[in-house]
């Protein structure tokens, strides 16, 4: 199993960046056969629609131009008005900044929006989220500008169908229902992640589970995928932490302190997990002198 090392930069991006991957993947998806010799070029920007990691693939197939993306979070509502701004971008490098401005019309390819969710929340197997509903005082005016993201929900045991039309989804599922099952065990710490992740490897290469890939690239799985969950866990945290000291204020005297405690407390947390310096200065809010001072 060959890798495209230009675009990938997460599990997700190295699996599924290649064009016959993505055919049998779009294929699953879209409920249609593909004839192999339908041609798919890969156009992912270095733009990441995701801050501080890559997990999208930004393709053109036949007249199509889709872009893909996996999410492990909780699932953005802003997602359609990211997407607005990135294919923007993905029209200026397919038809080139001057050609726009010629009066004959550019025949641009058609858009598609698809989102892969993985996250630990419920969410139904599909659903489609409109850039329409963030719209103010839309009234029952038909939006004059529209862009649709669907949804699929790929853990496992959601959308079975598409499942089994896509082996390397399914595997990849697998994998990481995996690597939750042994996080039970190990715990949620860079240590525990990373226990765990090792487990979900052995499992799969025993179970002929991406077996050639993860024996050939068992390293690099366990480096990318402890990093990117770190991250996803870093958010999740400061999200909570902020609803808690929402509840609090007002009600303590001395919060400020106690608030600036908590985010040096956290800020050496998120160091110890093998977060940048970057990432934790704009999770804490904390300074890049103090976050450096930290990490001495």
């Amino acid at each position: 199993m060959g890798a495209n090392r230009e675009y990938k930069d997460s599990i997700f991006t190295w699996l599924f960046s290649e064009p016959d991957t993505l055919r049998e993947l779009y294929s699953a998806l879209e409920g249609i056969p593909l004839d192999p010799s339908v041609p798919i070029t890969i156009n992912t920007l270095e733009s990441v629609i995701f801050k501080g990691k890559m997990n999208d693939i930004s393709f053109v197939i036949a007249d199509k131009v889709v872009v893909l993306i996996e999410h492990q979070s909780t699932i953005n509502k802003n997602m359609p008005l990211r997407l607005l701004m990135y294919i923007a971008d993905v029209y200026k490098k397919i038809t080139g900044e001057e050609d726009i401005y010629h009066e004959k019309l550019i025949p641009i390819p058609r858009p598609e929006f698809i989102v892969l969710y993985n996250g630990i929340d419920e969410y139904d197997d599909e659903k489609t989220l409109k850039l329409s509903d963030a719209f103010m005082d839309a009234g029952n005016e038909a939006p004059q500008l529209e862009l649709a993201v669907k949804v699929y929900n790929i853990n496992k045991g959601h959308n079975q169908p598409i499942a089994q039309k896509c082996q390397k989804l399914d595997w990849y599922s697998t994998f990481v229902a995996k690597v939750r099952e042994y996080q039970k065990e190990t715990g949620y710490d860079k240590t525990g992640i990373t226990e765990a992740v090792k487990k979900a490897v052995r499992y799969c290469i025993d179970n002929n589970i991406m077996k050639d890939f993860l024996k050939l690239h068992s390293a690099e799985v366990i480096n990318m995928l402890v990093t990117e969950w770190n991250w996803d866990t870093a958010q999740k945290v400061w999200k909570e932490e902020g609803r808690e000291e929402g509840r609090e204020e007002g009600r303590e005297e001395g919060r400020e302190e106690g608030r600036e405690e908590k985010a040096l407390e956290t800020a050496k947390n998120f160091l110890g997990m093998g977060l940048s310096p970057e990432q934790v200065a704009k999770g804490t809010g904390l300074d890049m002198e103090t976050i450096k001072r930290l990490s001495i």
